[in-house]
């Protein structure tokens, strides 16, 4: 059977933050761009992103760039890459600044500044007191943000295919990639989308767990077209847990109740973060909170309900007008789905998986398919994934891309970075020479100790 054949520039499957993020900057440069996504666009999983975007504006007191790239490798364990987490946190408040242009809708502070919050593992003068990093539209900045995005690209005329689904790469005699196949949802129709640059931001794969904040529609799809089409993949076993998913549903309660002052109780109705991180207390990263309410619940200290042992998160103390306007959405969805009202008691929380750490490999050579490394530390979302960012859009070779949600930065600031062939490697640091790299391997916890294991 011959597949009708849809011709464009770029291809990119998904319409999240980041497949929205790249297809506006392909847009901008005057290339043709399909937008392919199973959901309307608005309806991605970006949309139930909270809490907000940390970056070094300094808007609440006196920050600095580095201070935010210390916490972010600290946070990652000193595995992320120090070179793209360097770059993220220089850049950052360029970024926030062109979306706000855009008409991102930020929450405000009485000056007019935008509001920033303070989140999870974020501190001043490296290690020092707790930052105000995080900028915020209420509760709600990944709608906001999704909203922002799909506007944009109406504006610059991007072709968006709502209600397809990507089936497989598409490979030419060469082994390089030039497109994807896909199957309209709605008619069942399959059509070959013919470009020189295919860009995959399809997303995460929470939904293979039981307990997640993940969509229906986080099924690990571009993994396996990737897998499919020979592109090597590594850290798969790299996801995150975010401690605070409503027991018994998974669904997302942001870190920034804990930052606008929100903190966990155990049984008894002990503050029990402050036995684990007296200092950062409710506010230290989020590997050491989830660690922490296991911890809590296999010592038998955890609070009993019809979903089983959990901690609970009170609000109620910070009053009925800060929720409605600094925290609207979760008291939303407390009330639908933990059946609880933040202002008069508190909301049953665990652990659940939240992140997909993984990242297609760059070893390979295969002619036409390279790939962007992503490492993401265990912190904040939209602040803390760092890696390099190269695109070649309109160049003689076809080329296959990965984009998660770090392209929101990457695409605001700096894209394209280059077009070589050495993907502009000169002058970065060989990995035995980047301060602070360990091995798991080397590590002498035996595995069987994990709290969540």
């Amino acid at each position: 059977m011959k597949l009708p054949i849809r011709e464009f520039d770029a291809v990119v499957i998904g319409a999240g933050g980041a497949g929205m993020r790249a297809a506006l900057q392909i847009s901008q440069a005057g290339s043709t761009c399909a937008l392919l996504s199973k959901v309307f666009p608005t309806r991605s999983h970006t949309v139930s992103a909270q809490g907000g975007i940390t970056v070094a504006l300094g808007n609440n007191h006196e920050d600095n760039w580095e201070w935010h790239m210390y916490d972010t490798v600290k946070g990652s364990d000193y595995i992320g890459d120090q070179d793209a987490i360097e770059y993220m946190c220089k850049t950052g408040p360029e970024a926030i600044l062109e979306l706000e242009h855009m008409g991102l809708p930020f929450s405000r502070l009485d000056d007019g500044r935008i509001y920033q919050r303070p989140f999870g593992g974020q501190s001043l003068n490296f290690g020092g007191e707790q930052a105000a990093r995080t900028a915020a539209a209420a509760d709600r900045t990944g709608h906001a943000l999704l909203h922002t995005l799909y506007q944009q690209n109406l504006k610059n005329h991007t072709t968006i295919f709502s209600e397809w689904y990507a089936l497989d790469l598409v490979k030419n005699q060469d082994g390089a990639v030039v497109g994807t196949t896909a199957i309209c949802i709605e008619t069942g129709e399959v059509v070959y989308f013919k470009a020189k640059a295919t860009i995959l931001a399809t997303g995460g794969a929470g939904r293979i767990y039981q307990s997640t904040t993940n969509a229906h529609i986080n099924t690990g799809d571009g993994v396996g077209m990737a897998l499919r089409a020979g592109v090597p993949v590594q850290d798969m076993e790299m996801w995150q847990f975010h401690p605070t998913g409503i027991a018994g549903a998974g669904v997302l309660v942001t870190e920034g109740c804990r930052g606008e002052g929100g903190y966990l109780l155990n049984k008894h109705g002990e503050r029990f973060m402050e036995r684990y991180a007296p200092n950062a207390k409710d506010l230290a990263g989020r590997d050491v909170v989830a660690r922490s309410i296991m911890i809590e619940i296999r010592e038998g200290r955890g609070c009993d309900g019809p979903w089983g042992p959990h901690a609970k998160l009170k609000l109620d103390h910070l009053g009925k007008e800060v929720l409605e306007s600094r925290l609207p959405g979760i008291l939303e969805l407390s009330r639908t789905f933990a059946h609880v009202d933040p202002v008069k008691e508190p909301i049953p929380v665990i652990p659940t998986c939240h992140l997909y750490d993984g990242r297609y490999s760059d070893q390979s050579n295969r002619p036409g398919a390279d790939r962007e490394r992503e490492r993401r530390r265990r912190g904040d979302p939209g602040s803390v994934r760092g890696r390099r960012n190269c695109l070649r859009i309109g160049t003689p070779a076809p080329t296959v891309w990965v984009a998660t949600r770090c392209w929101i930065w990457w695409c605001l600031v700096a894209l394209p970075v280059c077009t070589c062939k050495s993907r502009c490697r000169a002058g970065r640091k060989p990995r035995s020479q980047r301060i602070g790299r360990r091995s798991f391997a080397g590590s002498s916890e035996p595995l069987e100790q994990h709290p969540f294991w």
